[in-house]
């Protein structure tokens, strides 16, 4: 089995040297050393699976050791560990895939597991058997046998301190933007301030009265005078979606409404914007941009124009028409996800806002959605894209959004 040898297999302390070293070369190349959580994930599974502790490699365990979660952390409503897991067999992939990497020690992480695997490639096994004994079937045989000559051992082990060294050198001088990937290209501008992030929501000052219950009989609800300021429903699953990858990355940031949020806050640091005819700096901000938002003086059809279309066509592209939205609940929703440097705040901002409320949740989603994002990068390949524009569309059916889907890009 040297040709695909398991982790699940004793290893000699040279098999072992020659796994790390292979786990270096990755986390040296930019597919890894971008990131502070991937090498950390990595490192520690391959160090508890070479010490022979795979018992420790659960997904709990994992999130309280790496991610510093508690010890009672709800993994089914905090996927980190499958999500970032997932993100290592992606990137794992991407570097076996590279020209010069067929004969390097394969590491794998299997779908559906925390425990790496160790493979041999074809050329690495024709030179172990040219040059040492075979071991007898069934025995894993990552480098040569432990009762090689010393002076084999010590050029193998240089010869891996050397590897290492060029991959490092070589790693920093290529390949930077290609390894990135599309969402974390896509978030760099607002992840890579040092400054507090702003979330300016949309709002509702229409309340007077507050419904509290009863302690003793919950049942029974008493309305007490009180000015209430409200926060669409539909819109929480965009703000937590976004606070998620805030946190993820450790950014500070702070909530605060649309008609409580002054030019000065939007100057402070990067913002991000949610809702549109409800948030007036969604409008305000958008306006001097190619993608924004329009309405006929009765409220009545909400669209998305383009203001570069030619002034003989309809510059209204993406339509919703309101009677039909709220007789039917089934029809095409739109939003606009934006992310740009604002030339009055000078900072960055970002904004996601739907025509209705089911196309704020497509922008949320699309705004954590890694798939979505590479289509996006894949009609925009040029790594000096500073800000964008994505229209994006979602069918609504019984007031329930489906899958965001990209209707049109636009970057500069």
């Amino acid at each position: 089995m040297s040709s695909a040898s398991s982790s699940h297999a004793i290893l000699t302390e040279e098999e072992k040297l020659a796994v790390e070293a292979q786990v270096e070369r990755l986390l040296a190349t930019p597919f890894f050393n971008h990131s502070r959580r991937f090498p950390s994930f990595l490192r520690y599974v391959v160090d508890q699976t070479l010490s022979g502790n795979t018992d420790n490699l659960k997904e709990r365990t994992i999130g309280i050791e790496i991610f510093g979660k508690p010890a009672d952390y709800d993994t089914a409503s905090d996927p980190i560990v499958r999500v970032t897991a997932a993100e290592i067999r992606k990137r794992i992939a991407q570097y076996y895939q590279e020209p010069g990497h067929e004969g390097d020690l394969r590491v794998s992480l299997p779908p559906g597991s925390y425990i790496p695997q160790f493979h041999l490639s074809q050329r690495e096994t024709a030179a172990i058997e040219a040059d040492h004994e075979i071991a007898p079937a069934g025995v894993a045989n990552l480098v040569p046998p432990m009762r090689a000559t010393m002076a084999t051992r010590s050029r193998l082990l240089w010869l891996s301190i050397l590897i290492l060294l060029l991959a490092m050198v070589f790693s920093a001088l290529a390949w930077r933007h290609s390894s990135r990937s599309a969402l974390a290209e896509f978030w760099a501008p607002i992840l890579d301030s040092s400054d507090p992030i702003l979330f300016c929501v949309a709002d509702q000052n229409q309340y007077t009265t507050l419904s509290l219950r009863d302690a003793e009989d919950p049942a029974h609800q008493v309305l007490l005078k009180e000015q209430v300021t409200a926060v669409v429903i539909d819109d929480l699953s965009t703000i937590t979606k976004v606070a998620g990858i805030l946190q993820s990355a450790g950014k500070r940031y702070s909530v605060r409404g649309e008609s409580t949020t002054s030019l000065m806050d939007l100057r402070n640091g990067p913002s991000v914007i949610v809702g549109a005819f409800d948030n007036a700096w969604t409008l305000r901000l958008l306006h001097p941009l190619r993608f924004h938002f329009a309405n006929d003086p009765f409220m009545a059809v909400f669209s998305i124009v383009d203001s570069s279309a030619p002034a003989s066509s309809s510059k209204m592209r993406w339509v919703v028409d309101r009677a039909q939205q709220m007789a039917t609940g089934n029809y095409v929703d739109y939003a606009i996800v934006a992310r740009f440097t604002d030339s009055t705040t000078g900072k960055p901002t970002l904004i996601a806002a739907g025509i209705g409320r089911g196309g704020t949740i497509a922008a949320g989603e699309f705004l954590s959605n890694g798939d979505l994002m590479q289509i996006v990068r894949n009609r925009n390949p040029s790594s000096s894209i500073k800000n964008i524009e994505v229209v994006l569309s979602t069918q609504i059916i019984a007031g329930e959004p489906g899958t965001p889907r990209v209707e049109a890009v636009y970057s500069w």
